[in-house]
């Protein structure tokens, strides 16, 4: 049996509306993917984040702060 490849929906970060000191979380098990796409997403939003790997209910995932 071929296992079949799991596809990450597309997601939305929602940088515009977010306060310093804001957060959301992703659940995600491609963490490498998710932090980069992350980091590039806030460089284009001219926002810095810090962005770590999680667990939030069960689910692993990544919490993204916005720090300035």
């Amino acid at each position: 049996m071929v296992p079949t490849q799991i596809k990450e929906p597309e997601w939305f970060f929602p940088f515009d509306s977010m306060g310093v000191g804001d957060s959301f979380f992703i659940p995600t098990v491609r963490l490498a993917e998710m932090i980069y796409a992350i980091d590039s997403g806030a460089k284009r939003a001219g926002i810095r984040v810090k962005a770590y790997v999680v667990a939030k209910d069960d689910h692993i995932g990544v919490r993204v702060w916005r720090v300035r």
